[in-house]
């Protein structure tokens, strides 16, 4: 997941860390702990490693020290804002291939997608780039689920105005969902541009509201361990 992930589908070009999604379980945990210490990996910021900690929604943060490594971040977590539980992620996962036989499991464009609506705008052109790179390598294999994402997540207006010409019907149907639609079926792109940075500003406020108790949390932890020394 991330910015790591983005970078594989082409929807970025470079990423200062990586970010995984990791499946709650003990075996799992035990599996991830041996990694880390191959990695001589150490937590640097709060919260704290565990996995109650994680089911709330935070990441916790490591920097590698192991040679060929050395200084590279991982961010772990195991929930993600408005996307369901790993088992159902898992499923829909992207798989590539390397030459030497190792799999890298990514996740699928529209739940990537989904896990970039955040306050950041840097993620913004990202999407953009992911819904534009699928339609692009997908075009002339258009299914239902495939035009629903088009039409629900695309970021520029000149591409949703095509996709409204192109899928009448489907654009329609949408209205409900999306509103904005309504401007790129009577092809108005000023509205339509200006619908969708309001858009991105109301999913900015989503995020804040989300983030906004975890941040209390995240002041709690560090607090708590001030007082308690902590440093493990």
């Amino acid at each position: 997941m991330g910015g790591q992930a983005c970078v594989f589908y082409g929807a970025a070009q470079f990423s200062k860390d990586v970010d995984f999604l990791i499946l709650a379980d003990e075996i799992n945990f035990a599996g991830l702990h041996r990694a880390l210490a191959e990695l001589s990996a150490g937590r640097i910021a709060v919260p704290r490693f565990d996995s109650t900690v994680l089911a709330r929604g935070h990441a916790v943060h490591f920097r590698c020290r192991a040679k060929g490594v050395e200084g590279l971040r991982i961010d772990v977590m195991t929930k993600l804002r408005d996307l369901p539980e790993f088992g159902i992620l898992w499923e829909r996962r992207t798989t590539i291939t390397e030459e030497g036989g190792a799999e890298i499991h990514l996740l699928s464009i529209p739940d990537l997608v989904q896990a970039k609506k955040t306050q950041r705008q840097k993620d913004w052109p990202m999407i953009s780039a992911l819904v534009e790179g699928h339609y692009a390598a997908l075009t002339n294999e258009p299914s239902p689920e495939r035009i629903a994402f088009w039409l629900e997540e695309s970021r520029e207006a000149g591409s949703l105005v095509a996709l409204a010409r192109r899928f009448p019907d489907e654009a329609a149907q949408k209205l409900t969902s999306r509103p904005l639609l309504a401007n790129a079926i009577s092809g108005q792109l000023t509205e339509l541009r200006e619908a969708l940075d309001a858009e991105v500003r109301a999913e900015q406020e989503i995020d804040r509201k989300y983030w906004e108790p975890l941040k209390r949390e995240m002041e709690a932890f560090r607090r708590a361990e001030r007082e308690g020394g902590q440093t493990k």
